[in-house]
Formats: structure tokens, C-alpha cells, sequence
């Protein structure tokens, strides 16, 4: 059997040695940091050094593919998004992050002019967290419906949203109304429905407690616990019930009979009830 050919030679596994070294030395002044983080190797890039970087990977180095752009939110940062770039070589059968950061009113450059497809990922990234893009020929959102408001992905974005959309059987249409928040997205001061929160909320603190005179008990048969009306009730006396009836083995007067045998049970004249009895 002919053997198959090799279309190329990439390792089928591939080491980070030397990595780091070799592509801080390309990049030289674009690069802030450079590191190796749970077995992925990152590079941070200056914002406006992002398209002379990639470009540089993929010519020089062989990293071919932007196989996935992501962005990430830290709103304590003053700015507060990353946009990751992960890049593939076919040839070595590595993987490269590239970083970049960015605030909400600083436009990132587009890398479209390396790899169109990016076109699609950054419009992911804006509609998800808001970032612009400079020079993206289509910065519109692709996720989310027209019209919407705010950016999903973002760490103070609610949960629920702001808006709820449904289709109205009514109206025959898509309707916008406020949101509805339902039992499992509501936010409760205790853990559970029986067991209150053992501090006071504000504006509790003007309640008052309401009194208990006496706690109510039911230590003996006829006390409810429900006042005296409710004892009265329970205290009455109901008629006995029907004595049940026992079995004396007698057919009873009318009753129908047997349509088959039963073992146990022949007619006198030793049939079997299955005879002709015509």
C-alpha cells in the first residue's frame, strides 16, 4: 500500500521553547509584555502597533491563521478592555496570543487589511463589548437585534437586560416591553423562604416587632391551636362507621351466576361448569 503523502511538516507536537525569545526579538519596540501562561504563550502589543505586529507574525513567522478574536472586560482598569488575537501556524502547529488594550472611547485598528475574516470577529467584539475599531469597512453588531441597547458581555451589563423581546400573538409582531424579572433571577436577603436575614434593612428599622402573647400548642387531643371555634369542631363526635361485612361463603339472595369454574367450586352434580347445560 503507497504510503500517504506529506503535505507538510509540521511536529505533531509543538514545544513554546524558545518562543518567547525569538518572537520579542521580531517584535522588539511594538512589544509591552511577553509571557507564558497556563501553556499559552501571550504577547501584549502596543494599540496602534497591532497591524505591523500580525502582519509580521504571519509574513516572517509563519503564523498563518487568526483562528479566533475575543475581548475581555476588567472595569477597574483604566482601560478596561483586551482584545485577544489567536493566531495559528499550519506549518509549526503553534499557537500565538496577541493583546492589546483599550478604553470605551479608544478605537482599536482594524486588521482587516491582514486577514478580511477579521471584519466578522471585530463586529462579535463591538457588539459584545463596545469597542471601535477604526478603519473596519462594516463596524456594525452581527449578535444582537436591531435596535438594541448596551453591550451584552460587558461585566456591569444586568444579567436580565434591560428590555424584554417577544412576539406578540396579539399584535401579530415582536414587541419590546420592560423586563420581567422571574423567580430565578430575583435577588433575596435570605437563604431561603423560612429563614430571614439576621441583620435589618434599611427602612426596617422604624417596624416594630409584632408581640406573640403566647405561643399556640397542641399538647393534648382536642386543642388545634386554632382558638376555640376550631376546637369545638374537632371535638365532636362523628357516627361510627358501617361494620364491614364478612364473607360466610353463601351466594347471597340474587346474586348472579358464576360465568366459569373455580377450582374449589362444582356443581352438585359434578359439573365443571364448562359442560353443555342445555
Amino acid at each position: 500500500m503507497a504510503s500517504m503523502p506529506v503535505l507538510h511538516s509540521a511536529p505533531k507536537f509543538a514545544s513554546n521553547e524558545g518562543v518567547i525569545e525569538a518572537l520579542s526579538a521580531a517584535l522588539g519596540s511594538m512589544l509591552v509584555s511577553a509571557k507564558e501562561e497556563h501553556g499559552e504563550v501571550v504577547f501584549t502589543v502596543a494599540r496602534d502597533q497591532i497591524e505591523n505586529a500580525l502582519r509580521l507574525l504571519r509574513d516572517e513567522h509563519e503564523y498563518q491563521q487568526l483562528m479566533e478574536m475575543a475581548g475581555v472586560d476588567y472595569p477597574s482598569r483604566a482601560e478596561r478592555f483586551e482584545v485577544v488575537y489567536m493566531l495559528l501556524s499550519v506549518t509549526k502547529n503553534h499557537r500565538v496570543m496577541v493583546k492589546v488594550s483599550a478604553a470605551e472611547n479608544t478605537p482599536v485598528p482594524t486588521v482587516t487589511t491582514v486577514w478580511p475574516v477579521a471584519g466578522w470577529l471585530e463586529r462579535e467584539v463591538f457588539d459584545m463589548y463596545g469597542v471601535i475599531f477604526a478603519g473596519n469597512p462594516d463596524l456594525r453588531r452581527i449578535l444582537t437585534d436591531y435596535g438594541f441597547e448596551g453591550h451584552p458581555q460587558r461585566k456591569d451589563f444586568p444579567l436580565t437586560g434591560y428590555v424584554e423581546l417577544r412576539y406578540s400573538e396579539e399584535d401579530k409582531r415582536v414587541v419590546y416591553e420592560p423586563v420581567k424579572l422571574a423567580q430565578d433571577f430575583r435577588s433575596f436577603d435570605f437563604m431561603s423562604p423560612w429563614e430571614g436575614a439576621d441583620y435589618v434593612l434599611p427602612g426596617d428599622e422604624k417596624a416594630d416587632t409584632p408581640p406573640v402573647e403566647e405561643p399556640k400548642t397542641t399538647e393534648k387531643k382536642g386543642v388545634s391551636g386554632a382558638g376555640e371555634p376550631t376546637n369545638s369542631e374537632a371535638a365532636k363526635k362523628v357516627s361510627p362507621p358501617a361494620p364491614a361485612t364478612k364473607d360466610s361463603g353463601k351466594p347471597e339472595k340474587d346474586a348472579p351466576a358464576h360465568t366459569d369454574s373455580r377450582p374449589h367450586e362444582e356443581d352438585e352434580d359434578g359439573d365443571d361448569g364448562k359442560g353443555d347445560k342445555s
